[in-house]
Formats: C-alpha cells, structure tokens, sequence
C-alpha cells in the first residue's frame, strides 16, 4: 500500500462538447494535473473501459444526448466508480438545478464562465477529497494485510507482534486526523472545534456510564471509538458546494435545505468505506451513526430522518449535546459568542425535546469540565466567560 502515499500528478477527465472550453480547462489543469478531454461520453466511456487511472470527472450538463445529467446517472452505476467525484460545469446556477445535481450524485458545480481560480481550487478540493476517502476505504484492508504478515513473521515474539500492532494503530488515528481535517478545512468551523467536541463527547460518555443504565455499555473502549469517531461528525460538509458551506450569514431556507445534505452523504461517505472493508469495522459503525444522526432531536422533529428518543443512537445524542455547546460559546459570522452559564442554561432547556434527558443529566453533572475544554482548546472567537 505505500503507493497511497505518493503525490503522484492526478488524472481529471473533462467532457464538454465545445472545443473552445475543453481547450480552456486543459489549459488550467495541465500544469498540476493530467487532463483527459472528451467531446462526448462515448470517449469517456472507452476510456474508463480501458482500466485508465483517473481521480476526478467533470462533466458539462448541456449536450446533445447523453447530456451530462444522463453520463452522471449511468457513471453512478458503475460500482467501479463509486468513490470518484463527479463535478458540473454549467450555466444552470439555480438551487433546483444543484439540488436535481446533488441527487445525481454529483459532488459539486462549477459554473460558467469560467472563473480559472474557482476551478483551480475547486478540482483541488475534489482530488484532494477523493484520495483521501479512498484512503480510509483501504485502510482496514491494509491493517488485516499488515496484521497477518506481522503474524506470520513474528509467531513466538509476542512483544514485536504487540509492537507492530500498535504501529498499525497510530496509522489508523492519523487517517482520521488527515480525514476531520480536510472536512475542516473547507468549513467556517473554527481551527480546534474537533479537539474541542472531540473531548465533550469523551467526557460525557464517562460520565453517563455512571448511571445504572449504561454502565455495562461505556467501558475503556467503547468510550475512546466515541472520542475517535466524533471527529468525523461533519464528514459530508466536503460535498457541500462553496457557496453555501462558506456563506458569510445565515443561510437561506433553500439553502440550508441543501445544507442539512451533509449527514446523508457523511453516512454515504462512510458506509462505502464500510462496505470495501467488509463491514466489520466498530469505530466505522459509530462514525456513521454520529455522521448521520447528530442532527436528530429527541422529540423527533430533527433531521435528516425524523427518528426519536432511544432510536437515535447513542454516540449521536452525546455528539448532538457536544455540538450544539460548542456552537453557542463560538463566535460567529451572525451571532456573537454566548457565555458558558447561557449556554448550560440553553441545553437544560432543551431537556427532553432537543437532547436525550440522561445524556442532558450527565451534562450537568460536569458543566465545569467542559467550560475547562472549551478553554483548554480556546480561540479568539470563544467568549471563555
């Protein structure tokens, strides 16, 4: 698996039935990536069969048939495919438009005329993004390849197995960490709002386990795959077009419909990587429950399913609180940042409609625990009140 680790030149395929914006794009592209321009999908498709490299395919939405939106439908059944983003380029900037897109399966649009910039930094997000879940997709791959080579080779040296073991594990939380922070660093979130919710998450575990009902399901263990797992809660914010993600003020009704699309691509996101690693991986299960269901309510009236009370699962009810606290004391572009006793205030309100009331307990049991983390991992915009 070391050539995953090469910064080799990526392959962007680019369909566009004007020759004078093919010409455009390679001439964009080519000094930072290999450019494979094609007129129609056929050409596309020959070389797809042909078991070509590619990272990325960025497809015009209008031309003769097949347009884009029919190459995008037929290229998304293609399981071969499934991890390759899918860009639009287009004239066709409404929400209706990015939305029909967005079900497609496409990634993200870019619009025309082109802005070199916009494109430049826009396909870099994408190979980027691309490489980097194809990473994780591989990862528990690599650790069983690991894990029986280091078995075969070290049979009675159960000190160097255990070493190697470790090794592999380190591998392991540095994918997450790379993960989490190229969804970062396309978010207005703040710099440690990971470190920071990272650790509510752990601390409320612990101190749930405390009580009767779930002290036999909070061990050691469990509470550190919450901890690891909490750090992709906002996975699917990479598939969110720029626009909208990076929009100074509150968003739009509209747009915060396209917005709130993130918890099912992150649960996409993460069930693919589950699927290619044969599904058994626990702290995968846990990251797509918190990626998907960290949004939910108690009382049912939150997103993106409408589920309730024990069917939200555990790890996202404490993620829901870990979020929403981080999010008052932040400073943001629309609101000032509230003070650690309003925020407790606004969460024991929330008691019983918004959040879990155990979890919300557990909450005010260490209240001060986490106005220290929000300290511990301060930045300008917390209030630290």
């Amino acid at each position: 698996m070391k050539e995953l680790l090469v910064a080799d030149r990526a392959d962007v395929l680019v369909v566009d039935d004007q020759p004078d914006n093919l010409r455009l794009l390679v001439n964009m592209l080519s000094p930072a990536y290999n450019v494979h321009p094609f007129t129609d999908g056929a050409g596309l498709f020959r070389y797809i069969a042909a078991g070509k490299p590619l990272d990325l395919i960025m497809l015009d939405v209008v031309m003769p048939k097949p347009d884009g939106h029919d190459i995008c439908r037929q290229l998304r059944s293609m399981r071969e495919l499934e991890d390759i983003p899918i860009v639009f380029l287009t004239g066709l900037t409404s929400v209706e438009d990015e939305a029909r897109g967005l079900e497609l399966g496409a990634a993200d649009y870019i619009p025309k005329p082109f802005s070199p910039p916009i494109v430049v930094a826009r396909v870099g997000n994408h190979v980027r993004m691309g490489r980097a879940l194809r990473l994780i997709m591989n990862q528990n791959d690599y650790l069983d390849e690991r894990v029986t080579e280091r078995t075969l080779e070290l049979e009675n040296r159960n000190a160097e197995l255990h070493a190697a073991l470790h090794q592999v594990a380190q591998t392991q939380d540095a994918t997450i960490v790379a993960l989490s922070a190229l969804a970062e660093a396309r978010d207005n979130e703040t710099g440690k709002h990971i470190n920071r919710t990272q650790n509510y998450v752990r601390e409320l575990a612990r101190a749930l386990r405390k009580t009767e009902k779930y002290s036999s399901q909070l061990g050691d263990e469990m509470v550190d795959v919450f901890y690891k797992s909490a750090a992709l809660h906002d996975i699917g914010k990479v598939a969110i077009p720029d626009h909208i993600l990076l929009k100074m003020g509150r968003l739009e009704p509209d747009e915060f419909e396209i917005m709130k699309t993130h918890a099912e691509h992150g649960r996409r996101a993460i069930e693919l990587a589950q699927k290619n690693a044969g599904g058994a991986s626990e702290f995968l299960e846990h990251a797509k429950h918190i990626a998907h269901s960290h949004h939910e309510k108690w009382d049912g009236s939150g997103y993106p399913q409408g589920i309730q009370g024990e069917e939200i699962p555990l790890s996202a009810r404490l993620m829901a609180v870990a979020d929403v606290y981080d999010a008052l004391v932040c400073k943001r572009c629309y609101k000032a940042a509230f003070t650690h006793a309003k925020a407790v205030e606004i969460i024991l309100e929330g008691r019983g409609r918004h959040f879990d009331p155990d979890v919300v307990d557990a909450f005010e049991s260490i209240q001060d625990v986490f106005a220290e983390i929000a300290f511990r991992f301060s930045e300008t915009e917390l209030d630290g009140d």
